[in-house]
């Protein structure tokens, strides 16, 4: 049962993973390069992009948080409670991620691809992006930290 937690607990790391490299680079580099694009091209670009993102990216993002879940009660029925209580911790942190990606950024993401598909450049695209912007830091927080709890599950 042990090395099933641990399997389970590798396959949310490799998930997980997935979504806090995502994560992480709009947080440091996507944020930065975009402030620097005509309001036109920020519209088609991030609208272009969530409509790929917002398909392919929940596979990784759900598998995450079942692993997780997996490996947390898996850690438990196998009589490793520091392993269940870190995969645990991730669970919540990947949790709260969705959460916050479902109320905050999948409206503005929806917003954006309406805007790329029909060609148009709404006004106020900037403060769009900018309500964006302010979640993805905590965004890739939550993932690195919950990447973090699920490494310290495999030694605890």
């Amino acid at each position: 049962m042990t090395l099933v937690s641990q399997l389970a607990a590798l396959l949310a790391i490799l998930s997980t993973g997935i979504v806090y490299g995502t994560d992480a680079f709009c947080a440091l580099v996507q944020r930065s390069a975009l402030a620097h694009v005509d309001d036109s091209t920020l519209t088609a670009v991030m609208g272009n992009l969530h409509r790929v993102a917002d398909r392919r990216m929940p596979v990784p993002g759900i598998l995450g948080v079942i692993a997780a879940g997996a490996a947390a009660v898996l850690a438990a029925v196998s009589g490793r409670p520091a392993a269940a209580a870190t995969a645990g911790a991730a669970f919540v942190l990947l949790v709260v991620w969705v959460l916050l990606y479902v109320r905050v950024s999948a409206p503005i993401n929806r917003r954006l691809t309406a805007a790329a598909d029909a060609h148009q450049t709404p006004a106020d695209i900037r403060s769009w992006q900018r309500a964006w912007d302010r979640i993805i830091v905590p965004r890739a927080v939550l993932q690195g930290l919950a990447v973090l709890a699920l490494g310290v599950s495999l030694i605890s």
